[in-house]
């Protein structure tokens, strides 16, 4: 096979994968190296087996970054009516869950299968159980020392990811190279990530676990309506992983168990109707009967309510729509989809991913400093920052 190459691309997960195919249309000869045993497992396990692979709703407003600028050109130059196209071109049956969230029909394979068609025809070559023990500059580009032995090439692009589920093979092997180039990295930390509680708070809500009910969580003036989840450990679902990219350790959270629903006037209007009923009664209609049970323990709420005052429903109303929780932490980097900060985007091209000062060596996907939202924005981070690069290499 060679060791010489136009390209090389450490890492073969969506963004790399994408960006072998990109760069392989435009007649260079690439490689992509990576550690792991096979392509993409990723995305073969993301979306429960089934692969979130892309948001029809996708804009710059959903992803985090110390410099929020910086994803919006990719963004807009490979837009998910894009990667959907690919998709319908190679005949993958799809189905829209969520709004905007496009899911596999069958399997995540699918969508492995695609980038793998891709990057044949496009003539780019895959080597796997391949580590890279030292990456040099030279004066026409990069040497890699490699198990298989020295490989060279003119661009270098590191698309090895994040900190995530370092089951799947998850190094920091990006943020070394990035370190030995003079790069600035931001803090990184786990993003996507279920919550762990406080003894006493998981003690109580334990036997719910399993439990889903639609909340509106808060923290740091960003919120989302998703369900919640109650687990073994702690919290989880949509709502809970979405907020924990922007919960900070020690920050409480805002829970609201009932966001469609006016509380107070609910309360009132029931006393006023049938005042031999309960809290209990009401909670029991708007949410899961075992959470609603559970949570009127918790607060010890008794009596009828004609019992209650104006001011007391007033209370209950809103320990209902403001529920404070400080969580104890996260589940960290075992369980988080995501990981938050990396390379600092200042210092890359925001049209090519390219280093400024080292024009021929890229950073894409996961490994920078742009982290998306739940529901399939992190692959279109991946694919859209692949295209870039891959067009420039």
């Amino acid at each position: 096979m060679g060791s010489d190459y136009d390209v090389i691309i450490i890492g073969a997960g969506a963004a790399g994968l994408m960006c072998a195919a990109t760069a392989g249309y435009r007649g260079r000869k690439v490689l992509v190296i990576d550690h792991a045993n096979k392509p993409g497992k990723k995305i073969l396990m993301s979306g429960g087996g089934r692969c979130n692979f892309t948001n029809l709703n996708s804009n710059p407003t959903n992803f985090l970054s110390d410099n929020p600028h910086y994803c919006i050109s990719a963004l807009k130059r490979y837009t998910p009516q894009d990667f959907l196209e690919l998709v319908e071109r190679h005949g993958v049956e799809h189905e829209e869950k969520a709004a905007g969230q496009l899911f596999c029909k069958n399997s995540a394979k699918d969508i492995l299968n695609v980038l793998l068609t891709e990057c044949e025809w496009a003539g780019a070559d895959i080597r796997l159980k391949t580590s890279v023990s030292r990456v040099q500059s030279t004066d026409t580009g990069y040497k890699l020392a490699t198990n298989a032995g020295t490989l060279t090439c003119e661009s270098l692009i590191v698309a090895c990811g994040g900190l995530s589920i370092p089951t799947m093979g998850a190094t920091g092997f990006g943020y070394d190279i990035a370190r030995q180039f003079g790069l600035e990295l931001l803090p990184t930390r786990a993003g996507l990530v279920p919550f762990t509680l406080q003894p006493e708070l998981k003690e109580q809500l334990s036997p719910l676990s399993g439990v889903s009910c639609p909340v509106d969580v808060t923290c740091h003036n960003q919120h989302f309506r998703e369900p919640m989840l109650v687990t073994h450990r702690g919290l989880s679902g949509p709502s809970m992983l979405q907020i924990s990219s922007y919960w900070q350790p020690g920050d409480e959270l805002s829970v609201n168990l009932l966001p469609a629903n006016r509380i107070h006037e609910d309360l009132l209007q029931l006393r006023k109707a049938k005042p031999q009923s309960t809290i209990a009664h009401y909670l029991a209609q708007h949410l899961p009967k075992r959470f609603a049970q559970a949570y009127n323990d918790l607060n010890g709420w008794i009596g009828s309510l004609q019992g209650y005052k104006n001011s007391d429903l007033e209370q209950v109303a809103t320990t209902l729509g403001q529920w404070k929780i400080k969580p104890a932490g996260t589940e960290g980097y075992r369980t988080a989809e995501v990981t938050l900060g990396g390379v600092d985007t200042r210092q890359l091209s925001s049209k090519t991913m390219a280093v400024l000062e080292h024009p021929n060596l890229f950073f894409i996907g996961e490994v920078v400093d742009v982290t998306g939202h739940l529901g399939g924005h992190n692959f279109q981070w991946a694919w859209a920052s692949g295209v870039a690069a891959g067009n420039a290499a």
